[in-house]
């Protein structure tokens, strides 16, 4: 399979889906890149406080979302 007809495959998948199966992914993956940037942030950071930790993850991806 090229990558051209995998992305066709899964946008074929995400059609058949449900709205809510659609929000519930992306749900998950919105959970999921959380978890992994708090995890670089503990890696790069141990002796920070969970607020800590927190207060950089949130730096983050307000950063990313272009928010000052």
């Amino acid at each position: 399979m090229t990558p051209e007809e995998g992305l066709q495959t899964q946008i074929d998948v995400y059609r058949r889906m449900t709205g809510q199966q659609r929000l519930q992914i992306a749900f998950d993956l919105s959970q999921l890149s959380r978890e992994l940037v708090r995890s670089n942030v503990r890696n790069h950071h141990p002796d920070w406080t969970d607020e800590q930790v927190e207060q950089e993850v949130v730096r983050r991806f307000r950063l990313a979302a272009g928010i000052p």
